[in-house]
């Protein structure tokens, strides 16, 4: 009996453990069902456009991308819209290039889409020169929209305040001038060339300079094209994103006569520079004839001194025995005799 129970009780372990067997078996099938069933919704649609589209990526590689945290949804389309463009070609780009591109936080789609525009229209843009572009900040999609269809700008910009390039031609006449640059996008350049704003300035620049180089206004009123073509010559868009098309004299118009004006303001500067001179001159002649006055003023005082010190000299000369009672008389007649002349001489003077 004790046989018998040991060996239902073998019986029982092992048909257990067979039980156990099969059910993590299960398990685990159940699991990797589900699992299978998950990547089957998620990329399958993804995989059969990648089959059907013939782009060459796979199940294994679409699931990579999940776990390398890159969207396959985009780096998918993207791959289709360059294989189906047939740029790719010219200008080969793998899954990687594009998985990297985004990794770096790059617009995938717009850079595809980008080269895709620039290929359809015979523009030489590579890959690398592409996600260059992207990845410093720039619109690609736009540059190469501007590149096929040219961009105009205003110069001078309305938005800054002035409406008018103010410029003075040789004669003094003062012209007022707007117009319009056409340019495109150098791909080229693009990285590190100018903005907007340059073309605007440097624009301006070359027209004030083409005016201000003219003898006469009249020229540039009757050939407006000629300021065009020479600004066009000095290689404005030199180390810029843009290319000038064409620049064109939207408006040109006469203001005031700034060599008269300045002629006139010269004049009166002049006239108060010599006013000032001759008043300086005359308050030199002032103080001058104030001094002469008083050297004057100081001479009578040492006449009047020297007068005083008659009477003293008189009185000594009669102490020591010097001068006589009768010259002294002589001396007294001869005063007389010429206060008399000096008042006869002065009456003459003043009946004339």
């Amino acid at each position: 009996m004790l046989g018998d129970f040991a060996a239902d009780s073998g019986f029982l372990l092992a048909q257990n453990r067979t039980t156990g067997i099969v059910i993590g078996v299960t398990a685990v099938v159940v699991i990797l069902g589900l699992i299978l069933t998950y990547l089957l919704i998620r990329y399958f649609s993804l995989w059969i456009q990648c089959k059907l589209t013939g782009v060459g990526i796979g199940m294994f590689q679409l699931v990579t991308m999940s776990i390398r945290k890159v969207d396959p949804d985009v780096i998918v389309r993207a791959k289709i819209m360059a294989v189906q463009s047939g740029m790719t070609d010219t200008y080969p780009i793998s899954t990687r290039d594009l998985e990297a591109h985004y990794l770096s936080r790059g617009n995938v789609l717009n850079v595809i889409k980008a080269m895709v525009a620039a290929y359809r229209a015979k523009i030489e843009l590579s890959w690398q020169t592409a996600q260059a572009i992207d990845l410093a900040g720039r619109d690609l999609l736009e540059a190469v929209r501007t590149s096929v269809y040219p961009k105009i700008i205003d110069c001078p910009d309305p938005r800054k305040g002035s409406s008018t390039l103010d410029a003075v031609a040789q004669d003094g006449i003062q012209l007022k001038a707007r117009a319009r640059v056409t340019v495109r996008t150098n791909l080229q350049q693009l990285i590190g060339g100018a903005t907007e704003e340059t073309i605007i300035a440097r624009v301006g620049q070359g027209i004030v300079r083409a005016i201000g180089s003219t003898e006469n206004y009249k020229k540039v009123l009757e050939n407006p094209d000629r300021i065009s073509q020479t600004v066009l010559e000095l290689g404005l868009e030199a180390n810029t994103a843009f290319e000038i098309v064409s620049i064109d004299i939207a408006d040109i118009d006469v203001g005031e006569n700034v060599g008269a004006r300045l002629s006139a303001d010269q004049a009166e500067a002049d006239m108060r520079v010599a006013q000032a001179n001759a008043e300086q001159r005359r308050a030199e002649f002032t103080a001058r004839e104030q001094e002469m006055i008083a050297e004057v003023q100081a001479n009578r005082a040492e006449v009047v001194l020297a007068e005083a010190e008659v009477p003293k000299a008189v009185a000594e000369a009669f102490q020591n025995g010097a001068l006589g009672l009768l010259d002294y008389y002589e001396l007294k007649n001869v005063q007389a005799d010429t206060q008399m002349r000096s008042a006869i001489a002065g009456q003459s003077v003043t009946q004339r």
